[in-house]
């Protein structure tokens, strides 16, 4: 990355493993493609629940030549998003994702259809 990558983290105490976890699985993005620019992620926790247990919001922004490409995870209703790891794993296979279509979009390998009349 040309730029160092920024972690934060919003409603909760900074952890040490966690922001490695985030750095291992951003480094992976670098294996798809090689010019990532930036990547910011914000992990956030809005509220503190003892009874339904604490929901998480992950917001990965990515920017590489020509695109910025930005995942964000949010609670869902069947609380998915109570532990952390799987919140991170979910956006940043997400981001992936995103990546590998913008690679394909630029090698010309994505079709284009024709608009119908």
């Amino acid at each position: 990355m040309q730029v160092p990558m920024s972690i934060s983290f919003r409603g909760m105490d900074t952890d040490a493993a966690l922001e490695a976890r985030v750095r291992e699985s951003a480094k992976k993005l670098e294996r798809f493609h090689e010019r990532i620019t930036s990547c910011d992620v914000v992990i956030e926790q809005p509220h503190k629940s003892h009874k339904t247990g604490n929901l998480y919001h992950v917001r990965i922004d990515i920017r590489v030549p020509g695109k910025e490409i930005v995942v964000q995870r949010q609670p869902g209703q069947h609380h998915e998003h109570e532990e952390i790891g799987t919140v991170i794993k979910d956006a940043f296979d997400a981001a992936r994702r995103q990546l590998q279509d913008w690679i394909r979009m630029q090698r010309g390998d994505v079709k284009h259809h024709e608009a119908t009349s």
